[in-house]
């Protein structure tokens, strides 16, 4: 007897089925690959800083840390550097205070994420941003620096600032202070608070007494 035409049919439906299955296999690996490349390209510059010894990870400053940042700028001028820029958002708040500001970060994203903000925000003109290591980079000519640093960092930090620094820096700190210098002014509570140093105090030029309040003018 001839075989129903059901029957015949089986195995071509069979191996067409099989084929598209194949396919669609080769489309999922394909794209769970692409996605996970993707991933490793936006993640590894993020994470990369983390195994360093010494690093700067990237956490966004609030805004009360930045209108802290800023009081203590307050009758200050020249350029200024943001060491650990992160998006941007100090040194564009600052050129927007009339500074020439400058920002160093590691992460190529965040920099590209915050000349986009420089350029979005009109400050484009009076920032740049630079992916540097910051111990690579010597800060001496500028007079006016703002550090979000970790408590390991600081005290190499402050002795490489110390070196590079002129007489009449200013160094801003945020979050943590430097371990040896005295600062001249400070402002906010908790995570806000910011430590302002004269670098012709921290050098013993001059003497002054200082007493911790939430908050003095500077």
């Amino acid at each position: 007897a001839l075989p129903s035409e059901s029957q015949a049919a089986g195995p071509q439906e069979d191996c067409e089925g099989g084929s598209r299955r194949r396919v669609w296999g080769l489309w999922v690996t394909a794209g769970v690959g692409g996605t996970l490349v993707a991933l490793y390209a936006v993640v590894t510059p993020f994470v990369t800083p983390a195994l360093r010894k010494v690093c700067l990870p990237f956490v966004p400053a609030t805004s009360a840390q930045i209108q802290n940042v800023l009081k203590m700028l307050e009758k200050r001028s020249g350029s200024l550097v943001d060491i650990g820029s992160g998006d941007g958002r100090i040194v564009i708040a600052a050129a927007k205070r009339g500074f020439n500001a400058v920002g160093y970060e590691l992460n190529p994203w965040l920099v590209w994420y915050s000349r986009y903000r420089a350029w979005r925000d009109g400050v484009h003109q009076n920032t740049k941003f630079y992916i540097s290591d910051l111990w690579k980079v010597s800060f001496s000519h500028y007079t006016n620096v703002v550090v979000f640093g970790v408590p390991q960092m600081m005290p190499q930090l402050e002795k490489k600032l110390e070196e590079e620094l002129e007489y009449s820096a200013r160094v801003i700190a945020c979050r943590f202070p430097f371990p040896s210098w005295i600062p001249d002014h400070t402002t906010g509570e908790g995570i806000d608070t910011v430590w302002a140093y004269d670098l012709k105090h921290s050098r013993g030029c001059e003497t002054k007494s200082f007493e911790i309040t939430p908050e003095t003018e500077s």
